[in-house]
């Protein structure tokens, strides 16, 4: 009998039920005001999932209804990033090969590539784009060098069960479309932030240089919003605290998942809220929630 690998032992743990908890070590409550703000809007009827992991001790500190599986939007780009790293990694192509944007990858929406006149990039500015800006255009501009179907394949073979990237960015989505762009659980994202910060997706190489990509990104105002940094310049430890996160909005969707080191700990996180988008006072409400998460977090942090 061939012995379960590493991933598949995992994949089955996280797709084991848990009861939704906020306790820390020796029954100390951690994260209660996260737990009770993310519970108003599941009873304004909200789905609303979370995850927070201490990577030094391993401790769940927090875990929402973490392995369901709901829209992110563009927090799938993740794993398009770590299958282009991969491939830089493997020299499959050089950080410098120079991709052409064409009109079949156009994308509004999020991105700057869009509104710049350079008709090419390389590749490994394209990560960067997609790092910083979630840049729709780069981001299919990578798809169509490296195809979904590879995606895919490095996303199971990462043992994400109930994560995915689904599609490319299109600015509107029809019956023959995949309904959302990206889809996961909040304890696998967390889990996977936490082994890029451990080195440990596909290699050590691999897994920097889609930190690096990452720490790039200019959208705090999710949970990232409760932490006090510059949203254009956050790479370096300020105040004792450093992030490296990605965020997903669309209609209805804010996710975001990360990594948040301080002076006492580092955690990885994961929130997503999916939620009825008519009107702007239940928006700012979910924004809220996610936020009082993220003081939580930097409270344990530092």
């Amino acid at each position: 009998m061939v012995a379960p690998t590493r991933n598949v032992i995992r994949r089955d743990r996280v797709r084991e039920r848990r009861e939704p908890r906020h306790r820390g070590a020796g029954g100390a409550e951690n994260f209660s005001s996260s737990f009770t703000a993310l519970g108003l809007l599941g009873y304004d009827g909200a789905h609303v999932s979370a995850n927070v992991v201490d990577l030094t001790s391993g401790l769940v500190l927090c875990a929402i209804d973490d392995r369901i599986v709901l829209p992110t939007a563009s927090v799938g780009k993740v794993l398009l990033l770590i299958e282009v790293s991969a491939r830089l990694t493997a020299r499959e192509f050089s950080g410098y090969g120079i991709l052409d944007k064409s009109l079949r990858d156009g994308a509004a929406d999020s991105g700057i590539w869009q509104h710049l006149q350079a008709p090419s990039l390389p590749v490994a500015d394209l990560g960067a784009l997609v790092g910083a800006t979630s840049d729709n255009l780069a981001t299919n501009v990578l798809l169509r060098q490296v195809g979904l179907d590879a995606v895919r394949a490095r996303t199971e073979s990462l043992g994400l069960a109930r994560t995915a990237l689904l599609d490319l960015v299109r600015e509107t989505r029809g019956p023959d479309d995949a309904p959302q762009l990206s889809v996961g659980s909040t304890a696998e994202l967390a889990w996977l932030f936490g082994a890029l910060y451990r080195g440990q997706v596909v290699d050590e190489v691999t897994s920097r240089r889609v930190m690096g990509w990452l720490s790039l990104n200019t959208d705090l105002s999710m949970v990232a919003s409760a932490f006090g940094l510059d949203p254009l310049a956050h790479r370096a430890v300020d105040h004792g605290i450093q992030l490296v996160n990605k965020t997903g909005s669309d209609v209805g969707v804010r996710s975001e998942v990360g990594i948040l080191r301080g002076p006492r700990a580092v955690v990885s996180y994961a929130v997503t809220v999916q939620f009825r988008d008519d009107s702007m006072a239940r928006r700012l409400r979910s924004l809220e929630a996610m936020r009082t998460v993220g003081f939580d977090l930097l409270e344990y942090v530092h």
